[in-house]
């Protein structure tokens, strides 16, 4: 594709004063759903990319380190992963690393925009690998609000992977101290909610630190870590929250024994299966830089780690 005539150039405008730019040599699809504006576009360096609302989701080239960044912490943390909830995750790719773990019997995704969903379906294999397809999973077209609101199944592990808390965005009421309180009625006792939460460095910090203040009166452990993602020119945070597990207190040689054990019948295990993921840079996303800490430290129920 990086040999084809360019036709253009994307630019992300990040916020008034920064804007990140991309050569693009191939257009998969352009359009809008009923919800929000899609592309689905080929770019010279980073291959595949899906952008929604003009906002980079992930891209061919590092999605991995974004989604199993996101999944495996949680997963590897609860010692039995039966149930799993996701919310979001269009792409299928958070379902495909959830269903890399052996132990799990069903996984419900759930997502507002169902033709995105197909979009990503057709468009986008390299991401969801055949998961949708996985007898295990369960895809439900619908409000993640709605749907933890209602009387269903409690779940060991709950991943949040939406949008954006933007400003008028249909991710934004998800942000909010009365949706977790939502999300924690649906985990069983030992339980565990994993989610994406937006930048996170000594420079962007604030919404992430929004969102661990929502979490905080109502868990007993909330932990912050991030990874630095290329397409994204910014270190990411993510939040895991429970009353019972702590993933931070968890060893590389204890992560590294549960991925191998965690190996379906026929594939290798985790750790030979992933591009991203072990022991080491689990330690290595939860050791966040002192100055960073200080800045995150905002009440007794919330360890800034």
């Amino acid at each position: 594709m990086s040999e084809q005539p360019l036709w253009y150039w994307f630019t992300e405008q990040v916020d008034p004063f920064e804007s990140h730019s991309f050569a693009v040599s191939a257009v998969h699809y352009f359009g809008r759903t009923q919800i929000q504006a899609a592309q689905i576009i080929e770019t010279v360096g980073y291959g595949k990319m899906l952008v929604i609302d003009g906002r980079i989701q992930s891209t061919q080239e590092d999605e991995a380190i974004y989604h199993e960044a996101l999944v495996h912490p949680a997963m590897i943390a609860h010692d039995a992963p039966h149930d799993v909830l996701i919310i979001g995750g269009g792409e299928g790719a958070t379902l495909r690393e959830v269903l890399r773990h052996r132990t799990v019997t069903r996984a419900v995704m759930v997502d507002i925009d169902g033709e995105l969903v197909e979009l990503c379906q057709k468009h986008l294999p390299e991401w969801h690998q055949g998961a949708f397809a996985d007898a295990r999973a369960e895809v439900v077209i619908g409000d993640g609000w709605d749907y933890v609101s209602r009387p269903g199944p409690a779940f060991d592990v709950i991943i949040m992977d939406v949008c954006d808390a933007l400003v008028e965005g249909p991710a934004l009421r998800l942000y909010t101290e009365e949706f977790f309180n939502r999300l924690r009625g649906r985990l069983k006792p030992g339980g565990i909610l994993a989610l994406q939460a937006m930048e996170l460095s000594t420079v962007e910090f604030e919404d992430h630190r929004t969102v661990r203040r929502a979490l905080g009166p109502i868990f007993r452990t909330v932990r912050s870590y991030a990874t630095h993602v290329p397409t994204f020119w910014a270190n990411w945070g993510y939040i895991i929250a429970s009353d019972a597990l702590d993933p931070a207190a968890l060893g590389p040689e204890a992560i590294d024994r549960r991925l191998a054990e965690r190996a379906l019948d026929g594939r290798p295990s985790l750790v030979a299966q992933g591009e991203f993921y072990d022991g080491q840079t689990h330690v290595g996303m939860f050791a966040l830089p002192l100055s960073l800490r200080r800045l995150l430290e905002d009440s007794p129920q919330v360890d800034a780690s």
